[in-house]
């Protein structure tokens, strides 16, 4: 799909390169190889990251359960407490974690997020499932991978790989959060 600039942003344009129908057909595809990995729906807990990987999540459930017709366990992963950059960005704002009553033991639990880039966040969020419990397996799903590995992170399933440069900017909107779906890039400062 060719990409399209947008509007400019402090001194950033910004071109989009996913729009609604691409996010939807990149979660169909992740929902199916999910199921195809895990040989169905069974013992799966989807745990979205906060912020946009938590409705991107539920999507994926829900594509799940109109292709099995099993519900699939959902959950919410709050990773503030366990990032390693407290320190220079220590203004976010905690959210919830919420899992299932019956908790994460023995399940396979897919770790959702909308962008993969450092791998940072991913490792905080393999330390607030260890203290979560004690898994069968753990496995990623990320809407977009832009690359710049930091730690020896990888994504199981990838809606897009998007190469990027460290100066640009990778933007999800989901419809829940944003009022839109797309993934638009911001370049450099112009």
């Amino acid at each position: 799909m060719p990409t399209v600039p947008q509007a400019e942003d402090q001194g950033r344009v910004a071109r989009t390169v996913l729009d609604a129908g691409d996010i939807s057909r990149a979660l169909t595809r992740i929902s199916h190889e999910i199921l195809e990995h895990n040989k169905g729906p069974a013992d799966l807990l989807l745990l979205g990251l906060h912020t946009r990987g938590v409705p991107l999540a539920r999507r994926l459930a829900a594509n799940i359960e109109a292709n099995e017709g099993t519900a699939v366990a959902v959950g919410e992963l709050d990773v503030t407490m366990y990032r390693d950059d407290l320190r220079s960005h220590p203004t976010r704002s905690p959210h919830k974690t919420a899992v299932p009553a019956d908790g994460i033991d023995g399940k396979t639990v897919v770790l959702v997020d909308d962008v993969l880039y450092s791998g940072r966040t991913i490792r905080a969020a393999l330390d607030a499932v260890s203290d979560l419990g004690r898994p069968g397996a753990v496995r990623l799903a990320v809407l977009v991978d832009r690359g710049h590995r930091e730690l020896p992170i990888r994504a199981d399933h990838v809606g897009k790989n998007l190469p990027t440069a460290r100066t640009e900017k990778v933007k999800v909107h989901v419809i829940e959060v944003d009022g839109a779906d797309e993934v638009l890039i911001e370049g450099a400062p112009a």
